[in-house]
């Protein structure tokens, strides 16, 4: 991550943290959302805090009227919170993730089930910390899997986070290197970032689908491949069939619907 992305993400923060100071207690809050479509009522989680209290934020300030569920891919998700989507330019809208983030907050009870929402982010290769975008998330649709599929998403989930861990080594030794004023080669840097990587390897075992979870994803369905990777932070209590309504209109090859399903208002109801 280079100097100008990082300062750009810092001010961001700031300035968004400073507008918005006051303190949020960390309850367990429902919030239903209106969309086009139907309403949806969600959980917020209050053992997710960040994400929490960032979203009750937004949605107090009335951030969401407008702004359209811009990525519906189905038997995967439906995807929103893209400020730019308030346009009524029908031209593909740019994903806004950078506007700001928040840190991870992983948490093993909350998983991709069917009906989990969760934060979008950028990628691995320009955020290994894998912070949340501030404004952008998604609600799971998912489909249900089998023993061999999950026995296979877990190997795809091990493979992913070695990846994403090296390369957040590889960028820390590369910083600490840089910021110590000394200059090695690419080479060093990578047999460095190596070593750490295989003591990691020999101290951690691969990480397995909990019984409980596994049983949820054969029964319910979800996308546990993104279990790790993405920071879920409440759940659908009310209103699945309007996400499965959404998640079945017609989209173009960006996966954005023909026509445009929107947020007409979230509020808190309790």
């Amino acid at each position: 991550m280079n100097n100008y992305f990082k300062k750009a993400i810092l001010i961001s923060s700031l300035i968004f943290f400073i507008a918005c100071s006051a303190p949020v207690g960390n309850e367990n809050t429902t919030i239903l959302i209106n969309t086009s479509l139907g309403d949806i009522k969600i959980l917020l989680y209050d053992n997710t805090p960040v994400h929490h209290d960032n979203f009750i934020k937004l949605v107090k300030s009335g951030f969401y009227s407008g702004i359209s569920f811009h990525r519906v891919i189905k038997d995967f998700m439906i995807q929103t919170g893209d400020p730019e989507t308030r346009s009524d330019s029908k031209s593909m809208f740019p994903d806004s993730l950078n506007s700001y983030t928040i840190p991870a907050e992983f948490r093993n009870e909350y998983f991709h089930k069917r009906g989990a929402v969760a934060a979008a982010r950028m990628g691995n290769d320009v955020n290994p910390e894998m912070r949340s975008s501030g404004t952008q998330f998604y609600i799971v649709q998912g489909v249900k899997l089998t023993d061999e599929e999950l026995d296979a998403t877990e190997q795809r989930i091990n493979n992913s986070t070695k990846q994403s861990l090296f390369s957040k080594i590889m960028w820390e030794t590369s910083d600490s290197v840089k910021n110590s004023g000394n200059t090695i080669p690419d080479a060093e840097i990578q047999e460095i970032a190596s070593l750490k990587m295989f003591k990691y390897l020999t101290s951690n075992p691969d990480y397995k689908i909990p019984d409980e979870h596994r049983n949820v994803y054969k029964r319910i369905g979800g996308v546990p491949r993104l279990d790790g990777s993405y920071t879920v932070f409440g759940e659908v209590i009310d209103g699945m069939d309007v996400v499965d309504r959404i998640a079945e209109v017609e989209t173009d090859d960006g996966d954005r619907p023909v026509t445009d399903v929107k947020i007409l208002k979230i509020k808190i109801v309790k």
